[in-house]
C-alpha cells in the first residue's frame, strides 16, 4: 500500500470472497482469451514525488508566460493588468471553498455577489436581465442559439463570419442537436455584408449573430442588421467585448434580445487560457428559457433583505421536459473577479480604460501600417485590436515572421490564416493596457525587420535567419 494506493491485498481478497469468485481473472473469463492483454502494461515504472515535482516543472518550463515576453497576442483572451483586490477577495474562504448556494440562510455573502453581478452585467450591456454567469463565452453564443430554437423553433441560424471562430464551431455544435442549420454570412471591408444579410434573410430564420467588435477587431453597425433581423421575427445575439462597452453604444438599445460574450477581460488572468466566464443577458421576455442559475432579492420573515436562488432551468432542478439548459453552474469566483473589476473601475474608469484602449490600438495600427508592404486589412473604427496584412501572401510566411519575433521576446499577434484561409497572411494585433507606446514602437522595430527579413528569404530562395 502507498499514499496513493487506497485497496490492499487483503481488501482485495475480502472483496473477492464478498462476490464469490476467487481471483480477479474470473471477472474477466467471459471476455475471450485472444482479446485481453497478458503481458503488463506498457508504461514507465513510477516515480517518488521529488521526481515527480521535478518532472512537472519541466514540463511547465516549456510554456512562456505572457510575463516573460511583450505580447499583442489576443483573438479573446488578453493580457491585462489584474488589480490586487481581486485576488485578495477571491481568496477569502467564504468565496473560494463554499459549495453550491442551495441553502441562502447560510450562503448571503455568494448569493449577494452573485445579485450585484447581475446588476453590473445588466447595466454594462443595457439589457434587462443577467443570469450569475456561464462557463465561458463561445458556449454562451451557443446557449443563446438553444434560446432561440425555443422562442421560435425556426430551423436557420443566420452567423456573421465575423463572430468568434471558437463560438461558431460551438454554436454548429449544438445546433446539430437541435435540428438548426448555421449559415454565415461573409465580411465585406471587415464587416458584416450587409447585403448578404439582407438577402439571406427570411421566415425561416430564427437567429442571427453577430459581434461586437467583431473578430477582427472591427466596429460594427449594429442597429440596421438587428432591425433587418427583427422585421422577419428572428432574435438578434450579439457577442460583445464587455471593456469596449465603455465606449460603444449598448446592445439593449441597438434591438437586440440577446446580448453575451466572454469576460476574461473583467479581472481573469490568462491562466494559459482558462478558466474564465462567460456572461448571458437578455430581453425580460426570454427570463425563463435562460440557461444556469438567477440570483434574486427578497425579503426575509423579518423583513430584512436577502438574496435567493430564483430561477434555474436545468434539468436537475425541474422537470426534465421542462429544462432549458444543461449548463450545471456558474463560473462564480471568475464571475467574482468581474465584478470587483468592474467596482474598481467604477462610472468613470470603465470609459477612461475604453479610451485608452483605443487610442493605443490607433496608434498601433498607424505604426505597423508605416512598415514597408504591412497594410491595415480594414479601415473600420477599432476599439483594442486591429487586423493587418503582412505581404507575404502565405500562411508560412506570418508563422516565420512570428518565430522571428519570438526570438526578441514579443508576442506579435495571432496568425488570422488558422480560422480564415481568405486572409492567409493576415495578424490580428491586441493592445492591452499593459502595452505602453513605448512596446508599441518596439513591436513596429522587431516586426518590420522580421517581414524584411522574412521578404529577402524569399527573394534569395531560402530562409535567413
Amino acid at each position: 500500500m502507498t499514499r496513493y494506493t487506497a485497496v490492499t491485498d487483503s481488501d482485495r481478497e475480502a472483496m473477492l470472497e464478498a462476490i464469490g469468485v476467487a481471483s480477479i481473472d474470473e471477472l474477466f473469463a467471459e471476455i475471450p482469451p485472444e482479446l485481453r492483454l497478458t503481458r503488463p502494461l506498457d508504461i514507465p515504472a513510477g516515480l517518488g514525488e521529488a521526481e515527480v515535482y521535478e518532472h512537472l516543472r519541466s514540463l511547465a518550463a516549456r510554456n512562456t508566460s505572457a510575463e516573460e515576453v511583450i505580447s499583442f497576442l489576443g483573438a479573446g483572451m488578453y493580457d491585462g493588468y489584474i488589480p490586487a483586490v481581486i485576488d485578495m477577495l477571491l481568496g477569502r474562504s467564504e468565496f473560494l471553498t463554499p459549495y453550491t448556494p442551495y441553502q441562502p440562510e447560510i450562503s448571503q455573502g455568494g448569493l449577494q455577489v452573485m445579485f450585484e453581478y447581475q446588476t453590473a452585467i445588466c447595466e454594462l450591456t443595457g439589457m434587462d436581465v443577467s443570469n450569475a454567469s456561464v462557463y465561458e463565452g463561445p458556449s454562451a453564443v451557443a446557449s443563446a442559439g438553444y434560446l432561440a430554437k425555443l422562442t421560435n423553433g425556426r430551423p436557420r441560424f443566420l452567423v456573421s463570419r465575423g463572430l468568434h471562430p471558437h463560438a461558431r464551431e460551438t454554436l454548429r455544435t449544438y445546433s446539430v442537436g437541435f435540428g438548426t442549420s448555421v449559415e454565415e454570412i461573409a465580411l465585406r471591408g471587415g464587416v458584416t455584408d450587409a447585403e448578404a444579410w439582407e438577402k439571406a434573410l427570411g421566415e425561416d430564420v430564427g437567429a442571427v449573430f453577430l459581434a461586437q467588435p467583431n473578430f477582427l477587431g472591427a466596429v460594427e453597425d449594429i442597429e440596421p442588421l438587428a432591425a433587418a433581423a427583427r422585421e422577419h421575427g428572428a432574435l438578434v445575439v450579439v457577442s460583445a467585448d464587455p471593456l469596449s462597452l465603455g465606449i460603444l453604444e449598448p446592445p439593449g438599445s441597438q434591438g437586440v434580445d440577446v446580448c453575451v460574450g466572454e469576460g476574461q477581460t473583467l479581472g481573469n488572468r490568462l491562466d494559459f487560457g482558462g478558466p474564465s466566464f462567460g456572461f448571458f443577458a437578455a430581453r425580460e421576455e426570454h427570463l425563463r428559457r435562460m440557461p444556469g442559475r438567477i440570483a434574486g432579492e427578497t425579503r426575509d420573515v423579518d423583513g430584512r433583505r436577502g438574496f435567493v436562488l430564483t430561477l434555474q432551468t436545468r434539468e436537475q432542478h425541474i422537470r426534465r421536459e421542462k429544462a432549458t439548459s444543461n449548463i450545471c453552474t456558474a463560473q462564480a469566483l471568475n464571475a467574482l473577479a468581474g465584478v470587483v473589476y468592474l467596482s474598481w473601475l467604477g462610472r468613470r474608469g470603465l470609459p477612461e480604460l475604453a479610451e485608452l484602449l483605443a487610442r493605443r490600438a490607433a496608434y498601433a495600427r498607424e505604426a505597423l501600417g508605416a512598415i514597408e508592404g504591412v497594410t491595415p486589412l480594414h479601415e473600420q473604427p477599432i476599439t483594442r485590436e486591429f487586423a493587418v496584412s503582412l505581404g507575404l501572401g502565405d500562411a508560412a510566411g506570418v508563422q516565420r515572421v512570428i518565430a522571428r519575433c519570438a526570438g526578441d521576446r514579443i508576442e506579435p499577434g495571432y496568425a488570422l490564416g488558422r480560422d480564415y484561409p481568405e486572409y492567409p497572411d493576415g495578424l490580428l494585433v491586441a493592445v492591452s493596457e499593459r502595452r505602453s507606446r513605448e512596446d508599441i514602437d518596439h513591436l513596429a522595430d522587431v516586426l518590420g525587420r522580421a517581414v524584411a527579413a522574412e521578404r529577402t528569404a524569399n527573394a534569395t530562395g531560402g530562409m535567413q535567419a
